[in-house]
């Protein structure tokens, strides 16, 4: 068997401002930090002693939400770049009423992976894909049965269909609405070899 616990970063301070996120490097609020522990705690009930990998994005709020993780299994926390959230460019940390006023919808229909924002230096869907799908599927390759995957909410989206296999020119129309600090729990059953969706964005842990 192995298992994916994908999560989704804490809250960050962008979220409380109002901020585009994409690469803009926010921290983690003083509720993300207490959100992050509680991660950890439903992680480590859940796992036991059972030997743990976890993976984040090299963006200081998921790597903040991974450490204390990490900390609970005794293990280090391994940063990939390939695992951000997509950039929107110009707009990153700016208000998000300033990207509303100037985005371009994404059509029904046609190259909708292909498809430019028009902020300046934001990355279409499809490089976001290009960069997920190789990066999960080394870290599922690696021979450990239980592995955390902390990452953000639109690429934590496209790593589940990248799980369930779906090619990369599908994933257009596939989404699904994650959370922060939501977990999402994934298997492959090596009896017939399916990737299964366990759990999709658990919040319970998150309750005050």
């Amino acid at each position: 068997m192995k298992y994916i616990y994908l999560v989704t970063h804490a809250e960050a301070q962008h979220h409380v401002d109002g901020l585009v996120g994409g690469w803009y490097d926010s921290e983690l609020t003083a509720r993300g930090h207490s959100q992050a522990e509680r991660i950890a705690a439903v992680l480590a009930d859940r796992l036991g002693s059972a030997p743990v990998e976890v993976w984040s994005s090299d963006l200081r709020r998921a790597a903040q939400t991974a450490e204390p993780i990490a900390r609970r299994f005794s293990t280090e926390v391994r940063t990939d770049h390939r695992l951000r959230e997509r950039t929107n460019g110009e707009a990153d940390g700016r208000p998000q009423a300033w990207l509303n006023e100037r985005r371009i919808p994404m059509p029904e229909y046609g190259d909708r992976l292909g498809h430019h924002d028009g902020p300046a230096g934001a990355e279409t869907r499809l490089a976001l894909v290009e960069r997920l799908y190789p990066a999960l599927d080394e870290i599922v390759r690696r021979p450990i049965e239980h592995q955390v995957v902390v990452s953000h909410g639109s690429a934590s989206s496209y790593l589940i269909t990248a799980w369930l296999g779906m090619p990369m020119l599908s994933a257009d129309r596939g989404f699904f609405p994650l959370t922060a600090g939501g977990i999402t729990t994934l298997r492959r059953n090596d009896t017939h070899f399916s990737h299964q969706v366990l759990t999709l964005n658990e919040t319970h842990h998150l309750a005050e």
